[in-house]
């Protein structure tokens, strides 16, 4: 079982560098974010081959900038160090989570993930 693992902008790069990589940017001030946090959990905790990063937005100012993270909620989804998705809205909801994430994760069979070497 997985579980959510806080990233800190010293942390991030490392965080993202490897496998598929949910990153949640949130703010404890964003209503919707603190609201998906368990929503969160469970994902981390049913999507093994998943690793789910939470990173606080008010702690890397400077690093969302480099993201182009506009807004809060932001869901960025990563595969060996690159964004591949993200999904962004101010009233983002779990199943336009779960929806968006299901449509993104089709793309990446699970067993046959390429490798940064590939």
């Amino acid at each position: 079982m997985g579980s959510v693992v806080d990233a800190t902008k010293e942390t991030f790069e490392e965080m993202v560098g490897s496998g598929l990589v949910l990153v949640d940017v949130w703010a404890a001030s964003c209503r919707p974010c603190v609201a998906l946090a368990p929503h969160l959990a469970s994902i981390a905790a049913t999507n093994p081959d998943l690793t789910v990063v939470k990173l606080d937005a008010s702690k890397a100012r400077r690093l969302c900038m480099s993201l182009q993270v506009r807004g809060l909620p932001t869901m960025l989804l990563f595969h060996h160090g690159q964004e591949v998705a993200r999904i962004c809205d101010p009233s983002l909801t779990a199943d336009q989570v779960d929806a968006w994430l299901a449509e993104t994760l089709a793309q990446f069979p699970t067993k046959q993930l390429p490798t940064k070497e590939a």
